[in-house]
Parts: C-alpha cells; structure tokens; sequence
C-alpha cells in the first residue's frame, strides 16, 4: 500500500494568491473537502513552527464510529514563500504520530498559473499505526475535490472584505 498520496491541478492564479490561502487557518476550513475541517482559530502562518488550532469533526468519514468532535493542533513543519507549505498535527498534548500534510506551489511562465500538488503523507508513522490499518485516511480523491475547491475560492477573491 503507498501511504504517499501526491496529486496535482493547475490553478489560474498566482502563487501568492493560493498561498495566502494556505497560510490561513480560515482557509483551510473553507477549501476542506472531506468535511471534518469545521473552525479553526489562530494567525495567518508565516514559519516553520507556528502554530494555529482546527476544530475536527470524524463524523463525515463515517470510520470510526462516535469519534465526533476534537481539536489537533497544526504545526508548520515546512515553509518556503510561495512555495512550500507542511505541516504535522497532534491532539491532546500528544506528540505527532509521524505524518504530514501539505502543499508545494510551482509556478508557471504562463499567464499566472501555478501547479498545486497536495501532499498526504503517512510513509513515516510507527508501524503499530499502520499495522491498525486506515491510513492514510485522506483518499486521492479529497485531495483532488480539495484542490478543485482551492481553485474556486481563490479565482473568487478569497479572502472577501
């Protein structure tokens, strides 16, 4: 199984405008297409180590029953202007399990266009987490739905005053 899930969209749109949208807490919930990203609070990042906090709900997967709602922790792991941005969650003052989302921003000669490849990876979390099975637990296809919606929001002016 490849626990390594990368996909990529061309957006019609410069790379700050779609970075400016990563680095949003905010954003992050507006552009979510699995549906478990309801709230987030904290700043706009703008370095490895900041932090900002989301506010999940497990109940849209339908995987683990009665899951429901919690909060992780959201700490940049990479951050490259414009470029690159991941990061590591954890909950509940526990430690990062190993894996890492994320987004690497190419842009093009062309008219403002940016490639934009989302990144799902769960190559690194001890093997007891993969032994339990489920990951990743982001399929291709919300990272795909997730990119459409990032198109979108920023071709409409995210974020509106």
């Amino acid at each position: 199984m490849d626990f390594r899930i990368e996909t990529t969209r061309l957006i019609d749109a410069d790379a700050a405008d779609i970075f400016a949208v990563l680095c949003d807490p905010q954003g992050h919930v507006a552009i979510d297409a699995s549906g478990m990203l309801q709230d987030a609070e904290g700043e706009p990042v703008s370095a490895v180590g900041d932090t900002f906090v989301v506010h999940m709900d497990r109940e849209p997967l339908g995987d683990i029953p009665d899951m429901g709602k919690y909060d992780v922790d959201v700490t940049i792991r990479d951050f490259e202007q414009d470029r690159l941005i991941t990061w590591v969650i954890s909950s509940n003052g526990r430690s990062p399990i190993g894996h890492f989302f994320g987004y690497r921003l190419e842009p093009s000669d062309e008219h403002g266009t940016t490639a934009v490849t989302s990144i799902c990876d769960w190559e690194n979390i001890p093997a007891r987490w993969h032994e339990r099975g489920g990951f990743p637990v982001i399929s291709e296809a919300a990272l795909k739905a997730t990119l459409g919606i990032l198109d979108r929001t920023v071709r409409r002016g995210y974020p509106r005053g």
